[in-house]
């Protein structure tokens, strides 16, 4: 005793549409699966139509993405992170549209990921997603820092990034030690 009972046969606090977007969901991540992508697509659409979810959005911006639909991407992804902000993966999926769009924008694609590298910090993917995305804009005392965790966090291939990205910082400090010394050679007060 002690259990709430249905007072009639049949009543259900489940919605149909939501068992259906459900299913729609499960059979998408099938067809994606078995790498039919327009299919999946269907009926991801189909379930964010029905119920709008964070999964839904999320997997239908994955496959936009495959189908290099960046824009369409970018807005799943961005309105499945306003239904649930701490979804590093979205975030990091997101950061990769914004490098791989036409009008490429690693400053939004920084921001998402180190919005991803916060809310999931033993990612080692993100980690090293986010030091390549620093590297290629310039800060590279930052992006060492992402290889190293990266690294720390078990990605082998960090290694080789954390040689290189040393080295050009080491190359930058002696160019700026060496045009220092110019402008005192050059300078006659001096």
């Amino acid at each position: 005793t002690g259990w709430a009972t249905s007072t009639t046969p049949n009543s259900s606090a489940v919605d149909p549409a939501e068992v259906e977007a459900m299913q729609c969901l499960e059979e998408g991540t099938q067809k994606l699966e078995e790498g039919d992508v327009q299919a999946a697509k269907a009926l991801y659409k189909r379930s964010v139509d029905m119920k709008r979810t964070a999964s839904a959005l999320f997997n239908l911006g994955v496959t936009h993405y495959h189908l290099k639909e960046y824009d369409e991407a970018i807005s799943s992804w961005k309105e499945a992170i306003a239904l649930q902000p701490s979804s590093a993966d979205a975030h990091t999926n997101l950061a990769s549209a914004y490098i791989v769009s036409p009008v490429s924008r690693p400053d939004l694609a920084l921001h998402h990921l180190r919005v991803a590298a916060s809310l999931a910090p033993e990612d080692a993917e993100i980690a090293f997603n986010l030091a390549a995305v620093l590297e290629a804009c310039g800060f590279l005392e930052e992006a060492l820092e992402q290889y190293k965790r990266s690294k720390e966090f078990g990605v082998d291939r960090a290694a080789m990034h954390i040689r290189n990205v040393s080295a050009k910082i080491l190359g930058k400090k002696m160019k700026a030690a060496e045009d220092a010394s110019k402008e005192e050679k050059s300078d006659p007060s001096a």
